[in-house]
């Protein structure tokens, strides 16, 4: 978060998290997710350092990249966590990414906290999970008294000294009307305070994307494959505009080439300058028309409106 500002709602759903909330999990089993990672191990300096010297060592590699809309599901105090998932079940994730600072010749920022939020298999954010993900998907929970107060899928990781964080998450799913994405901001100022990230500015607002190919492999798996419904490809994105690694596309790799449900490994490098602010609120892509029900008044819209708890969801 910005500032000092706190919300008792966010620091109920802090609490539920860091006391192990339940989340309704199915489909793919913790085995399989705990068999993706098994490889993965904090990268070394010379790992992280060879990357930096590979990524700066060329102009055409150091991009600033565009700031685009935060979308109407942000929400204050993620924890600062490498782990984000509290149970969902979908195709594992490995995310690492590089912040560089682009007025210091590709220089890694050191300190800088990304925070990364996206959707579950089915469509549905924490903390908003009465908001229709259109098609027709399974109930996101049970006991819609509770369901908002669940903060899956977000959370923050500070920059080591190679300007890397890396997040073990899950492949999100799709709702109407954007293609598979996760939002992402970098920060810089602040510190690690109660468990979250505190003060600071926003330097960065963006949203990472999949390839159509790897998101349809995914999308036809379980538990993905229970929401069915028509899902927007990269080209009719309201927000991708095609510009690849530096409008936010992911380079990915399979954990194995012949069983996609084993996982993957994302990576991309986000140039920034650091003495920028962009909170994303109210900047281009899908900014703009009324947000889901519950969701800030001002905060921009680029999904459905809300529907009622229920168990079916309707275009």
């Amino acid at each position: 978060m910005t500032g000092t500002h706190k919300d008792s709602t966010i620091t109920r759903r802090r609490a539920i998290a860091v006391t192990g909330g339940t989340v309704a999990a199915g489909g793919l089993a913790i085995a399989g997710y705990q068999s993706a990672f098994a490889d993965e191990t904090t990268a070394t300096a010379t790992e992280t350092a060879a990357a930096s010297a590979s990524a700066g060592s060329s102009s055409g590699t150091c991009v600033l990249m565009s700031s685009v809309t935060e979308g109407p599901y942000y929400l204050d105090g993620a924890l600062v966590r490498k782990d984000i998932t509290e149970g969902k079940s979908g195709v594992p994730l490995t995310l690492r990414i590089t912040v560089q600072d682009t007025t210091e010749s590709c220089a890694p920022v050191a300190g800088a906290a990304v925070e990364i939020w996206h959707c579950d298999a089915w469509g549905y954010y924490s903390g908003y999970t009465t908001a229709n993900p259109g098609g027709s998907a399974p109930a996101e929970s049970e006991d819609g008294s509770t369901a908002d107060d669940k903060t899956y899928l977000r959370g923050y990781q500070v920059a080591n000294a190679n300007g890397v964080v890396k997040f073990e998450t899950i492949v999100p799913g799709w709702y109407t009307p954007r293609t598979c994405h996760i939002h992402v901001k970098v920060h810089t100022g602040g510190e690690k305070e109660d468990g979250t990230y505190e003060g600071g500015k926003v330097n960065f607002t963006g949203q990472l994307f999949f390839d159509d190919a790897v998101a349809e492999q995914i999308f036809e798996l379980e538990p993905y494959s229970q929401h069915t419904g028509t899902w927007t490809k990269l080209d009719d994105d309201m927000v991708y505009d095609g510009g690849g690694a530096s409008s936010g596309l992911l380079t990915l790799k399979p954990v194995h080439k012949k069983e996609p449900s084993k996982g993957y490994k994302g990576s991309i490098t986000l140039g920034i300058d650091p003495d920028t602010e962009n909170t994303g609120a109210g900047s281009g892509g899908g900014g703009g028309g009324t947000p889901p029900s519950g969701a800030p008044g001002d905060a921009p819209s680029d999904a459905p409106s809300a529907s009622a708890s229920s168990t079916e969801s309707s275009a």
